[in-house]
């Protein structure tokens, strides 16, 4: 999943470079976010509309953590299970402010 992941947050670098909208609206967040996978765990930071410090290990006290399956994860990423089936039906969980959740949102 890690290349996977990797490829959403090189989409997202884009977006921030072509649609300054967007990168104005993310400006001013500063998270901290774990993605728990059961058998994977990764971290990133993001500040400044740009993910920085992803990694194959969790971040003590963040600010958002994503709790799903690879399979879901998946889904997400490439568009086969929308954001909010997925949370209603449980198959991802967000531990986080419902503000965050809105945040997770702009990933997919």
């Amino acid at each position: 999943m890690e290349a996977s992941i990797q490829t959403l947050i090189d989409k997202f670098h884009r977006k921030m470079e072509n649609d300054e909208q967007a990168k104005e609206e993310v400006m001013p967040l500063k998270k901290t976010v774990n993605i728990d996978l059961g058998t994977e765990h990764y971290s990133l930071k993001l500040e400044n509309a740009q993910i920085s410090d992803f990694k194959p290990e969790v971040i003590d006290e963040a600010d958002i953590t994503l709790v799903t399956t690879p399979e879901s994860l998946q889904g997400l990423i490439d568009g086969t299970l929308r954001p909010m089936k997925a949370y209603v039906t449980k198959k991802i969980t967000v531990k986080g402010k419902i503000q965050d959740l809105m945040f997770l949102k702009k990933f997919f």
